[in-house]
């Protein structure tokens, strides 16, 4: 699809809903790799401390790694230009990465024009739609960092814009990659999964939806163990703690709980037939930048489209749920709301 139509089709392009098009896997088409040797890499946002930590630990892939080769070689800052705690940020991580070889540029364009793959890690969710699109026009295979956007349309927009460009977009938090997390979803440990809590901060930015901009990491969690399916979702809080409540199919039930004031942490507990299995602790984000590298190899997300447009979906009904006193809102609704 050339240039202009992309564009033409991003900036009409509105939310369609839970339909077949929102189901399937990204394109398994991938870019061209000629060696295994210094693969361009572009970052765009340097407000988050993900951007050196990414950064460092994909070059640090061995050669024994599938993921071997990828390097960062141009990043544009901004970044957030509104959130104090985001974009004072952005001098320490710019000398950050240039002391890893990285060199920051001037605008977004010049870093697309210089490599294949993105990582579009902007702290901030409200330019995301509009950096999005940029790398979308570009046809350039796309990881994206939480949140995916700072609301839920952007974030249905953006999906489905991928899913008609045929851009393969692999979206996660690092508490996807939880062991104990990935051993419940990928082998059996607790035998029938028959629930799950998950824990984590839940820090408010005035700017974002209450759990798009930290509580993304618990539900992330959460979907891990349990999968999507959720119906529907109901919401209480206290001035230090949320409680969202998610009914999925077979009497299972999810819950998450964010953490505003006391002693903070990320993890939960699997509950299954043959097992109670704590998850946790987080040890980090290699797993995390592994699957990116072998997302960037591949052109495969490890996270299906559904279940990350699913998390996000589960997290507005949660703002819905709250907006309506506690009222137990279901997520087709919400779906249907932003169609």
């Amino acid at each position: 699809m050339p240039t202009y139509n992309r564009r033409k089709f991003i900036k009409s392009v509105t939310a369609a809903g839970f339909g077949a098009g929102l189901l399937a896997n990204a394109p398994a088409s991938a870019g061209t790799r000629s060696s295994r040797n210094s693969i361009p890499v572009g970052i765009i946002g340097l407000d988050t401390s993900h951007a050196p930590a990414f950064t460092r630990i994909l070059h640090s892939l061995g050669e024994e790694s599938d993921g071997a080769g990828y390097r960062v070689v141009a990043a544009y800052p901004y970044g957030s230009r509104t959130i104090e705690s985001s974009y004072s940020r952005i001098p320490q991580f710019i000398e950050a990465v240039e002391a890893m070889g990285v060199e920051v540029v001037d605008s977004i364009e010049e870093v697309l024009n210089r490599v294949e793959y993105v990582m579009l890690l902007t702290n901030d969710g409200n330019p995301r739609l509009e950096q999005a699109q940029q790398v979308l026009e570009a046809g350039k295979t796309m990881f994206i960092d939480k949140p995916v956007a700072a609301g839920f349309k952007d974030t249905l927009t953006i999906m489905e814009a991928a899913k008609v460009l045929e851009v393969p977009v692999f979206t996660s938090s690092g508490l996807r990659y939880l062991e104990t997390a990935q051993a419940v979803r990928n082998d059996n440990k607790i035998g029938n999964v028959l629930g799950a809590d998950a824990f984590s901060p839940a820090i408010r930015e005035e700017t974002h939806p209450d759990l798009f901009w930290y509580g993304i990491h618990g539900v992330e969690t959460l979907y891990t163990v349990l999968g999507t399916g959720c119906r529907e979702v109901t919401r209480t809080e206290t001035a230090h703690t949320d409680i969202v409540i998610g009914a999925w199919p077979d009497d299972i039930i999810g819950t998450f709980r964010g953490i505003r004031e006391g002693r903070r942490g990320y993890g939960g507990t699997a509950f299954g037939s043959d097992e109670i299995l704590p998850l946790g602790p987080f040890t980090g984000y290699d797993p995390l930048v592994a699957h990116i590298a072998e997302f960037f190899r591949t052109g495969i997300s490890p996270v299906r489209m559904e279940e990350s447009l699913e998390i996000y979906a589960f997290m507005e009904a949660s703002d819905e749920s709250k907006r309506r006193g506690g009222e137990t809102v279901s997520l087709e609704e919400v779906f249907a709301m932003h169609r």
